[in-house]
């Protein structure tokens, strides 16, 4: 066996609120000069708008061209920061001279919140993309990451939460945490305490400080692993399919994790639109147990040997982002992706949708023909774990997630294909979670509410209005943490956990 990482996708933005209402760049960075440490000169980490290299390190992992338009507000300033010193001084000089915030790490964010402003005022932009080490230590089991490292970077030596049905989530395997706090003081485990060591872990930590990295437990996984791909139009029962697949992938083995793809594509045998449904599965074990187990609980998907492929975990991840497994494996290191224009929701199912409510379904994929929805199962470590252990409450009880997709590339199909993918999520509402209806943190979605921060008490109405679909029950501790660390809510931004009025 070997020892690999499990990464969810969490290490979400840290932003804050500017009140003031021009920023004297001459003094900020005056400040920020004698604020960091003079071994690790922070001046070579600036990047002020008109510098040459300013757009290229905006632009550098911005994953959603919808902000990257010529009317995308811009930051006066980029901090690059290479050591955990620039940090602390963005926090310290940020605080001191009222300015608004932004900081950015690997990328993962679909409504730009971390590069972007919707309050019109001036603000930079933290970018931790420099402090992305992952130092794993195999003796102990764990591993080191900083927050600036990509998904691929920790595949490297690490992991994805296509096990997280076996393993749970990362937020249910760090064991400690480093942050700079509101005062500009780095933080472990032991000096912040148990309670806002519990909020980073899930519940955006941006709302509390700026987390540099997470220790996480590795787990193991054997040599090989089984990966497969399938797909099935209606023409080929793909109601039927995944009609059954709703019933029977929560309820698999933990080492079997099936995700359905759902979109719209040309027929092969009329000149209609039809669904197709894509299974792509990945089994910590070999073809001849997954055949077995398969044949005999979910017989319905016709899997046969020819489909599936054993190759080592870490090739495994290849095949997930579509790359030939057999390819070079530092094709992971690389930071340069292809960037669309896109929009991204959730939503969580907790009873079966029936086959007429699935035909329905496919009805309305066909009338819209964009947008695409994936079902990631849950149920196994993830109907174990409780809903309180961490600020993630979607445990027990929750089948699968869904994520609304629509990805384009002109500028000029933005608000059509925004309209759609709107379109598909509120038909979807009688077949989801309710009362709130439930959201998952990281696919960040500004249509849920946005926090102006104007008052206390109008802060907090804001907040609870999107905080309750992404945090349920944890909400109202996650708020009381916030108080008692920031009570001045430094820390904040569109999506924060807000004060107590």
């Amino acid at each position: 066996m070997k020892y690999t990482l499990i990464i969810f996708l969490f290490f979400v933005v840290f932003i804050w609120q500017s009140s003031s209402s021009s920023a004297n760049s001459e003094t900020f960075t005056q400040c920020l000069t004698s604020n960091s440490d003079p071994k690790h000169p922070i001046s070579p980490a600036i990047f002020f708008a008109g510098n040459r290299s300013y757009s290229s390190v905006l632009q550098a992992t911005i994953r959603n061209l919808r902000f990257n338009t010529s009317s995308t507000p811009k930051p006066f300033l980029i901090i690059a920061a290479t050591h955990e010193s620039h940090v602390q001084a963005a926090v310290t000089c940020g605080k001191r001279h009222n300015l608004q915030m932004k900081i950015r790490s690997g990328g993962h964010d679909y409504d730009g919140l971390s590069y972007v402003t919707y309050s019109q005022k001036p603000f930079f932009v933290l970018d931790m993309f420099n402090l992305r080490s992952v130092d794993v230590d195999v003796a102990s089991k764990t591993a080191w990451v900083q927050t600036g490292a990509i998904l691929g970077e920790v595949y490297y030596g690490g992991g994805y939460g296509n096990m997280m049905r076996k393993y749970g989530l990362t937020v249910d395997n760090t064991i400690d945490a480093r942050m700079v706090d509101v005062n500009g003081k780095i933080l472990d485990r032991k000096l912040m305490g148990e309670d806002l060591y519990w909020a980073i872990n899930g519940g955006g930590g941006g709302s509390y400080g700026v987390v540099l990295a997470y220790k996480i437990n590795l787990v193991e996984v054997p040599e090989n692993v089984t990966v497969f791909r399938i797909s099935r139009t209606l023409e080929q029962n793909a109601t039927e399919i995944v009609n059954r697949w709703q019933r029977v992938a929560p309820e698999l083995p933990d080492e079997l994790f099936i995700r359905t793809i759902i979109d719209v594509v040309n027929s092969t045998v009329s000149s209609q639109k039809t669904v197709r449904a894509s299974f792509i599965a990945m089994f910590l074990g070999d073809t001849t147990t997954l055949l077995s187990i398969l044949n005999r609980r979910f017989p319905e998907l016709g899997l046969v040997r020819s489909d599936c492929t054993e190759t080592s975990w870490i090739q495994s991840v290849l095949f997930w982002t579509n790359i030939q497994v057999g390819s070079s494996e530092k094709l992971l290191l690389q930071r340069n992706q292809t960037v669309n224009y896109l929009k991204r929701k959730s939503d969580y199912v907790r009873e079966p949708i029936s086959r007429t409510g699935l035909e329905s379904i496919w009805k309305k994929m066909m009338e819209l023909e964009i947008p695409t929805m994936a079902f990631n199962p849950y149920g196994g470590a993830m109907g174990r774990i409780s809903s309180t252990v961490t600020p993630f409450p979607y445990r027990a009880g929750n089948l699968w997630k869904i994520q609304y997709a629509a990805n384009w590339r002109e500028d000029r199909l933005t608000d059509r294909y925004m309209e759609l993918t709107r379109k598909l999520y509120q038909f979807m509402t009688p077949f989801v979670s309710k009362n709130p209806r439930q959201s998952f943190f990281n696919y960040r979605d500004v249509d849920l509410g946005i926090n102006s921060h104007n008052g206390k008490m109008s802060s907090y109405v804001e907040g609870k209005r999107y905080g309750k679909k992404y945090f349920a029950g944890n909400f109202e501790r996650l708020v009381k943490i916030k108080t008692t660390v920031d009570s001045g809510n430094f820390f904040r931004n569109e999506q924060s956990i807000p004060v107590l009025p």
